[in-house]
């Protein structure tokens, strides 16, 4: 079967933006160029010509500065379980990166993930929040409130960006390669000038390039079934009655889920790195009947259509108390008296 692989040029750009070589100093006129539209259209928003929507909650924007995957989206849902936890409504809106659909819709249990984005997907099944997902993150929040009118805060999944919504509290979220060679896109990875004022950094992998808040990200020992069985992964090694194993991951860093699946003890007949947000629309059970396949829980949203037999692993994301105890403090000053 010939699956969709990461394309080569995507990883060359991908090296190039560690470092200040040949390849990003020859991009660097364009990112100039880029750099003084962003500027202008900040500009634009900052005197009145493009207009900034103010919500009548609190919004809070888990997004980046950097192109590519950085963990918002765990990020997201471990912050919404803290707000539940403390018995506050909370509602999610995101555009839902690569979704076919482009209208304006609430993510439901029997959603097609084309047409809602593998990441609204996850965020609704594991948190049961409302989710509404829209290209304007303003028509998705006005319609997440009017649907759920007792919602209190918002969580915005990315946009960062998105000027066109107002936000409270902004959380800007790194993995490793921190802000790469410092140049903006395309020379770099930056989508804007760093450093600019946000409320937290917080930094998901394990070698933060500067100072904030750090989240400790591990997997569960237990993988979930379609049918919301779970398994104990020490039961997937080491019976001769299981199938040999297989390891499927479409997310921005594959080699880290195959690393961490190591570091609870299993072994692989064969991994498979697929692009980020892949479709699997190419998939064919019967090419891999043999296997016992295992992915990640967003990949599961759509690969359990064509492999109902995959088993998910759920990355577990802690975020450090200091920070809860802050975004709560803030929190409490935009919320209404109970």
């Amino acid at each position: 079967m010939a699956l969709a692989q990461p394309k080569a040029w995507q990883q060359v750009l991908t090296q190039a933006w560690l470092h200040k070589g040949a390849l990003a100093w020859s991009l660097w006129p364009i990112s100039r160029l880029y750099g003084a539209l962003t500027q202008l259209r900040q500009y634009f928003y900052k005197i009145g010509w493009s207009r900034t929507e103010r919500m009548p909650v609190p919004v809070i924007v888990v997004g980046n500065v950097i192109a590519g995957g950085s963990g918002k989206t765990p990020v997201v849902m471990a912050l919404v379980r803290h707000l539940q936890s403390r018995g506050i409504r909370v509602g999610v809106i995101s555009r839902g990166h690569g979704r076919i659909a482009q209208d304006c819709r609430e993510v439901t249990p029997d959603s097609a993930v084309g047409d809602v984005g593998d990441e609204p997907a996850l965020i609704q099944r594991t948190t049961l929040a409302p989710v509404f997902v829209a290209a304007r993150r303003v028509e998705a929040a006005l319609r997440l409130l009017a649907s759920y009118p007792d919602t209190q805060v918002l969580v915005c999944d990315d946009g960062l960006q998105h000027l066109a919504l107002h936000r409270d509290l902004e959380i800007c979220v790194f993995d490793d390669r921190g802000v790469g060679n410092g140049f903006l896109l395309p020379a770099g990875p930056l989508r804007e000038s760093w450093p600019r004022p946000v409320d937290w950094v917080l930094h998901t992998g394990t070698q933060p390039a500067f100072a904030g808040f750090t989240a400790q990200r591990t997997l569960s020992a237990r993988a979930i079934s379609e049918d919301g069985h779970t398994t104990e992964l020490a039961d997937l090694q080491g019976n001769v009655s299981q199938k040999p194993l297989l390891a499927v991951a479409a997310i921005a860093k594959p080699d880290d889920f195959f690393a961490m699946l190591r570091a609870q003890g299993l072994q692989f007949t064969q991994t498979l790195a697929l692009p980020d947000h892949y479709s699997f629309d190419s998939w064919i059970r019967n090419d891999y009947e043999g296997y016992q396949v295992i992915c990640t829980e967003k990949d599961a949203t759509k690969l359990w259509q064509h492999q109902p037999d995959a088993l998910a692993v759920p990355l577990v994301l802690t975020l450090q108390p200091e920070l809860l105890c802050q975004l709560d403090a803030r929190l409490s000053g935009l919320l209404p008296p109970l």
